[in-house]
């Protein structure tokens, strides 16, 4: 799955046309990534540079990303530097996983000046670096000090150094004699020697030559025949082509549920039936495609990351308290028997004195056990310590009926935190992530720092349509859960959530007719789709008609109870998705 050199050099000819183009604009989404808007004559295009360790990679990308409010400092200092260069050149050092977008730019002083991009594609090493005329670093994406490593520095002020090379072959230029005489001197599985002697090939691109040279059977590489010697000559000779002639397919392998797992420039036959294959147009396009879905995740992640730990903490501290309190109510339990003791010492007053230690009363309370012996005070006189057995007795009450209250209390907390975590797993714009913190804020969790300008405004309810035309209403948090069930909806709607699990209200327009039992269960599905429940294989859902569903007095955002209700099993999904 990792962008080698040789994808790598696809990507630099697909780049190629964007020769004399003018930085637009220059945006940086996440601390890992940036994009370029260049504009030529003709066109205009969005290049996406990431360092992300598990997403590194450089391509022309199609998909909206939302931007930060204020630009971090590495963005400003592009915008200076980078911002109406015009790209000169496109440079890549072999199969070196880097590439270096040389750029003409005019100075403070109105000079113009040569100024460089390096994009290094390194896996968890990868960095995005600008370099001045002169070859010293004016800064980067992430700074590697001395203490990070010994070996090179990518500091502001620093002399650039490429990356540390290893010494080995590039099948696009060694020759064949060369190629047969260093694999076969070396010994072990052929992928990994062919992984040891070329440089910028990825394990997948590898595996896939010794797929087809051991006609889908492990060989190695100290007994390959001569029949595999041709093989793997006629294979690399014809990825040579692919590259140098432009004749490739961009294929991605995915699971059978839809997961992308791998991608190459070349068919991939390796997997055989175990996954599912699809071409696409052009290399931009593959990388545009696989890491959509993830890219979307990490940038949302980053962004709700005080959240998440928010939302742990106090989940975490809740249940410390929830503990500490069940052990202090459990010590109530004894409240009944210090009420006998100070019965029993009071229906015996005459019989006791002050100074004793105990007493060895009969025990009307219990036939079966004849005497019971009661710890006294020997400070107190009977009826003191009878009436430190009462106080004892009304305070271990009033510490049950507290405490009860405040488990449940902190109970339904935890209930509201968890709703608030899936919410937020499920969130998928910034805008969710800022409802999301405003609703908090209201309840005391958080502090939100006053913003100039004015606050964002919540999205409509998700909105969709049945297989019969019904319109279906999800909420997106629990906020919005409460105006589309209590505002919104009509009395003869129907309500649907998960049961017992946390999820979003989700509202069937009836019209005050009776819907299908086949189109509840599409708004079942629905609901258990927008729950926490959404990767189960059967789910059950609640349904009843709104007015069946209250809110209770002093109830956190998205609490509701409800009556009337029947129940759904079904499985998750999203309408238009396949079951």
């Amino acid at each position: 799955m990792a962008l080698d050199g040789a994808y790598l050099y696809a990507i630099r000819q697909e780049l190629l046309p964007l020769m004399d183009a003018r930085v637009e604009k220059i945006y940086q989404p996440t601390r890992e990534e940036l994009i370029l808007a260049l504009r030529s004559r003709t066109d205009s295009a969005k290049l996406l540079l990431s360092c992300a360790a598990d997403r590194a990679r450089v391509h022309l990308t199609q998909v909206a990303v939302e931007n930060p409010k204020t630009p971090p400092m590495f963005c400003m200092l592009l915008r200076k530097r980078l911002g109406s260069g015009k790209l000169l050149r496109i440079r890549q050092d072999g199969l070196e996983r880097v590439l270096y977008f040389d750029f003409s730019c005019v100075n403070e002083l109105g000079d113009v000046v040569e100024l460089t991009l390096a994009c290094e594609i390194m896996g968890r090493y990868s960095n995005i670096i600008l370099i001045d005329e002169i070859g010293c670093v004016i800064d980067s994406m992430k700074r590697v000090d001395a203490t990070m490593s010994s070996k090179r520095l990518v500091l502001p002020g620093v002399a650039y150094e490429m990356p540390p090379r290893d010494h080995r072959l590039n099948f696009l230029t060694a020759s064949d004699e060369t190629i047969r005489a260093a694999v076969t001197a070396k010994t072990g599985e052929l992928s990994k020697v062919l992984l040891q002697t070329f440089e910028g090939v990825s394990p997948v691109l590898v595996r896939e030559w010794a797929y087809y040279v051991g006609q889908g059977q492990p060989c190695r590489a100290e007994s390959l025949t001569e029949d595999q010697c041709d093989r793997l000559g006629y294979i690399l000779r014809r990825t040579r082509e692919r590259l140098l002639q432009g004749d490739m397919t961009f294929t991605i392998v995915s699971t059978k549920e839809g997961q992308p797992k791998d991608f190459s420039f070349i068919p991939l036959r390796q997997y055989g039936s175990l996954m599912v294959t699809k071409t696409m147009p052009s290399a931009c396009a593959l990388l545009d495609e696989f890491y959509a879905s993830r890219d979307r995740a990490a940038r949302l992640k980053q962004r709700a990351n005080d959240l998440f730990h928010l939302l742990l903490h106090t989940t975490e501290r809740i249940q410390r308290r929830i503990v500490s309190q069940s052990e202090e109510l459990d010590a109530c339990e004894e409240k009944e028997t210090l009420r006998r003791k100070a019965d029993l010492i009071s229906a015996n007053l005459y019989r006791l004195q002050k100074g004793d230690t105990s007493a060895v009363l009969e025990d009307f309370y219990e036939p079966d056990c004849p005497t019971v012996t009661i710890a006294l005070d020997a400070r107190l006189t009977p009826p003191q310590n009878a009436q430190k057995y009462y106080q004892s007795y009304k305070k271990a009450c009033t510490a049950e009926k507290i405490l009860t209250e405040q488990i449940q209390k902190g109970r339904d907390e935890l209930e509201y935190l968890d709703s608030v975590l899936d919410v937020l797993s499920r969130a998928e714009t910034e805008n969710d992530l800022d409802q999301l913190r405003a609703e908090l804020a209201e309840q005391g969790y958080l502090r939100l720092l006053r913003k100039k300008g004015k606050p964002p405004k919540s999205l409509p309810p998700m909105e969709y349509t049945a297989s019969d035309g019904t319109r279906i209403l999800v909420g997106r948090n629990n906020r919005q859960n409460d105006q589309l069930t209590l505002k919104a909806a009509g009395k003869l709607d129907i309500w649907l959530h998960t049961q017992n699990i946390p999820g979003s209200h989700v509202i069937l327009e009836t019209g005050g007719k009776k819907p299908s039992l086949e189109i509840l269960k599409e708004a079942a599905a629905l609901a258990a789709y927008h729950s926490k429940a959404r990767d189960s294989a059967q789910v059950p859902v609640d349904y009843c008609q709104v007015r069946y569903v209250k809110k209770p007095a002093g109830a956190k955002p998205g609490m509701v109870i409800f009556s009337n209700q029947h129940t759904l099993y079904v499985v998750p999904k999203e309408i238009g998705q396949e079951a």
